[in-house]
């Protein structure tokens, strides 16, 4: 990813879990699935905490 890149993030909440993955925006992107995570507020800030490093 490059530092301009615009990122699509997808959410599918359900109670007890998240399933999440995300897609840059441009031609031939691959989407790139996370995996399912806990929704308790620990694993949501993990994974939001994730996301600017991969975005730099």
């Amino acid at each position: 990813m490059n530092k301009h890149s615009i990122l699509f993030i997808g959410l599918d909440t359900h109670k007890e879990f998240n399933e999440v993955a995300y897609i840059e925006d441009h031609r031939n992107a691959q989407h790139v699935h996370l995996g399912r995570f806990s929704s308790s507020k620990v694993a949501v800030q993990k994974l939001v905490s994730q996301f600017p490093k991969r975005v730099i």
